[in-house]
Parts: structure tokens; sequence; C-alpha cells
């Protein structure tokens, strides 16, 4: 995501991050998500793509996923190329 270019989008987003919050109940990134965020990395090390940099946090998302032995609904199923057997991946787009 791109930051906000204005008042009125930062605003727009903050209202709907607000409305997430109240909807959906938060998973902090704890010790679980810690641990299986070995696997995930190199899931996705193994795959040739690179574990680190921009993709660190779609691989904590992934981890608390796997940590909670949840689904992960995503819009870009391509970010989590080779997950699919950790968890199951939910492609919104």
């Amino acid at each position: 995501m791109v930051a906000a270019g204005g008042d009125l989008e930062r605003q727009r987003r903050h209202r709907l991050a607000r409305t997430v919050e109240a909807t959906f109940e938060t998973l902090g990134f704890d010790a679980n998500c810690a641990h299986a965020y070995g696997p995930v990395y190199a899931a996705v090390a193994v795959r040739g793509r690179k574990p680190r940099g921009s993709r660190a946090v779609d691989q904590m998302i992934a981890a608390t996923a796997l940590a909670y032995d949840l689904p992960l609904y995503t819009r870009n199923a391509r970010d989590l190329d080779g997950l699919g057997e950790l968890i199951e991946i939910v492609d919104l787009s």
C-alpha cells in the first residue's frame, strides 16, 4: 500500500482501519508466531524468492496464520507463493 496522498485519503484510511479493528479480533505477533516464522521464511527461500526486505511483513502475517491455524485471506496470492503447503491461502482477487 502506498502512503496516503492527502488529508482526505489519510482520514478515509484511518476510518477504514478503525472499522476493521472494531469488526475483527486482532492477533498480536507473539512467541508462537515468531516460531512459525522460521518455516515460512524457509518455504520462501526454497522457492528461490528473496525472503527479506519488502516480503518480511507478508511473511509475518503468514506466520501468524500458521501459528493460529487460520486461513490467510489476500488480494495478492502471488506474494505468498510457496506457502500453500503451510497455510490455507484464500485469494480474494
